[in-house]
């Protein structure tokens, strides 16, 4: 099975709220991730002639679906009975971008809550946390404040799935792709979907590292 790919242009612009078509576009994204985890460089005919998706937009998309390749154990599920939270820790590059992907959606029945939260500290109620690049500086005090937690950590910032981290947006030709240090979400009590690690570039440690 070929690896999946999301086109990316430049991320300038990517504050502005997602239209009707964009927005159509990245559940389509997120769609091809779920239903077939193939590789897929072109926008849909009928999407042709709208806007192309920014880096951080393709980000939010695979954020709005990673919970669907995840299982988190009971006592995370106990704690948060009655809705998904993804979480943004730091300054926020996505703008409406997630709002708009996770809109009316669910993961397991939940609906989906996107969140901004200024410390790691207030990641209780997150099932994922995306670190912004703001917090390359203060990375470990925040993996520390994270550690003990069942939460899915993702990240752009380099090097992130090194440090800790679980799963890591890397631009390949100008796509972005993801890195997962599958170790570290093994050690949270995660379990992640060898779907989701087929698709992944690199998987490192762990049972089922593909370095």
């Amino acid at each position: 099975m070929s690896q999946a790919a999301l086109s990316a242009s430049d991320s300038g612009g990517s504050r502005a709220r997602a239209g009707p078509r964009l927005r159509s576009y990245l559940r389509w994204c997120a769609a091809v991730i779920t239903l077939a985890l193939v590789a897929v460089s072109f926008v849909p005919n009928s999407l042709a002639q709208g806007s192309s998706p920014t880096e951080f937009q393709v980000e939010a998309a695979y954020l709005y679906q990673f919970g669907n390749f995840v299982t988190w154990p009971s006592s995370a599920q106990a704690e948060h009975p009655k809705q998904f939270t993804i979480c943004v820790l730091g300054r926020d590059p996505f703008g409406s971008a997630l709002d708009e992907m996770v809109k009316g959606s669910a993961i397991g029945g939940l609906p989906i809550l996107a969140k901004r939260i200024a410390s790691a500290k207030d990641a209780t109620s997150c099932r994922v946390v995306f670190l912004s690049s703001s917090e390359d500086r203060h990375l470990e005090a925040d993996m520390d404040d994270l550690h003990g937690s069942s939460v899915l950590t993702v990240s752009s910032i380099p090097d992130f799935d090194s440090r800790g981290g679980m799963i890591q947006f890397v631009l390949i030709d100008r796509r972005v792709r993801f890195e997962i240090n599958l170790a570290a979400a093994q050690k949270a009590g995660l379990k992640l979907s060898s779907q989701l690690l087929k698709v992944a570039v690199v998987v490192r440690g762990g049972r089922g590292s593909k370095e």
